[in-house]
């Protein structure tokens, strides 16, 4: 059963007031809310549990170690991992991103080739672009059409033997176009031996993620997007490629032996986990997982669909409003703009007087914002606790921020 009410009252924050207005939370896609299970198990940790990981033999360090690898596990078979040395914990996406364009520099030679799209977050480009400037690669960007759906032809005439990575996410966060990553990875192992990595950020949230059978080799998304704390995020790699590859990051927890005449590395995950984790948001993420899988990730997707359509039914009706990627398979996200009022900040702040709390800009995507010659939208984005109620104050509230912006 999917009791909206019920879940609802696991978020203690949605019962506040913003302005004087009850609070309508719709700027998921930058980052959800935390169920109450998610922070008392921060609180738990940080009061009963607070010691390092890994290094000591008193039994506080034991239980958070025992608690945080429990963590890793749940999170192994929330994505399907084959082995929980597979998951790496790091601060999100960006450092994934980060930690992954690093380690493949001595890959990638002048004039070998990076293939991105333009539905990209800044943090699917810039790493990749500071990897080019270090190695003499060149990058390639799969352009959209006018609906922003990705057009695949070009895909298939960039990918050669020059092709050494393909990294496109799974969802768009400014739009929330729903990319055909099975495609794109069939494709790019056809033609290339390419590394393929995937961002999970918008993905990871509202879909059921198997990378055993997407097949690709590395996948990336961050813990406060789907229910738990900032500064938490996974990098899954799979086992044979992070074994060769360097580390990222050295310091303590990383080694195996260190003297100064040389160090060695220790095995996965730990070679990629440099320093004193995020403990108590690790053991945090567990419980996020632990959450969505009470609610059941079928009940989600349900929901959330059945949120977005009928937010962009009643939005268009509204004479003037546009809405991006309109015609494009989408989830979580719907991006829109009002004829005749020229900054998208505008009406989020008439929104946010009335306690509703959405996105404007460009939202990390200046690309995709230039593409449609636009500075920024309106971007409301979904969590499983919103409701249809919610959508009926968003749209009152946009037709006042046109009355008033007109």
């Amino acid at each position: 059963m999917f009791d909206i009410q019920e879940i609802r009252s696991q978020f203690s924050i949605l019962d506040r007031e913003v302005n004087g207005k009850p609070l309508v939370y719709l700027d998921n896609a930058a980052t959800s809310q935390k169920p109450n299970s998610v922070l008392e198990v921060c609180h738990a940790y940080y009061t009963e549990l607070n010691a390092n990981v890994h290094r000591g033999i008193h039994t506080l360090s034991q239980l958070a170690t025992e608690e945080m690898e429990l963590s890793r596990r749940k999170i192994q078979k929330f994505i399907n991992a084959e082995h929980d040395f597979e998951v790496i914990f790091t601060k999100g996406t960006t450092e994934g991103i980060n930690l992954i364009a690093y380690i493949l520099t001595q890959k990638l030679q002048k004039d070998d080739e990076i293939i991105i799209s333009y539905l990209e977050h800044h943090s699917n480009i810039v790493p990749w672009q500071m990897l080019c400037e270090r190695t003499g690669a060149r990058l390639r960007v799969i352009p959209i059409d006018e609906n922003g759906v990705l057009q695949l032809d070009y895909l298939d005439q960039y990918l050669s033997e020059k092709t050494k990575v393909v990294s496109v996410n799974q969802v768009s966060n400014a739009l929330g176009i729903v990319n055909p990553i099975e495609e794109i990875i069939a494709k790019t192992r056809k033609n290339s031996d390419a590394y393929i990595v995937i961002d999970g950020a918008q993905s990871a949230p509202h879909f059921d993620i198997d990378v055993q059978k997407m097949d690709c080799d590395f996948f990336v998304f961050s813990g406060h997007k789907m229910y738990a704390p900032m500064g938490t995020g996974i990098l899954y790699g799979k086992c044979e490629i992070l074994e060769a590859l360097p580390p990222f990051h050295g310091g303590g927890e990383m080694i195996a032996t260190c003297s100064f005449e040389g160090t060695t590395y220790a095995g996965l995950p730990f070679k990629y986990e440099a320093g004193t984790p995020n403990v108590g948001g690790n053991i945090a993420l567990g419980a996020a997982v632990d959450f969505m899988n009470r609610v059941g990730h079928e009940n989600i997707q349900n929901h959330e669909n059945a949120l977005l359509e009928y937010a962009q039914r009643q939005l268009l009706e509204i004479e003037g409003l546009k809405v991006y990627g309109e015609k494009a398979k989408r989830t979580g996200v719907v991006s829109f703009n009002l004829e005749g009022v020229g900054i998208a900040s505008d009406v989020g702040m008439i929104l946010d007087k009335m306690g509703i709390a959405v996105r404007t800009g460009h939202h990390c995507t200046q690309p995709i914002m230039s593409f449609f010659n636009i500075a920024g939208t309106v971007r409301a984005s979904f969590a499983v606790y919103n409701t249809f109620e919610e959508i009926d104050r968003l749209v009152e509230g946009v037709k006042k921020a046109q009355r008033m912006l007109g």
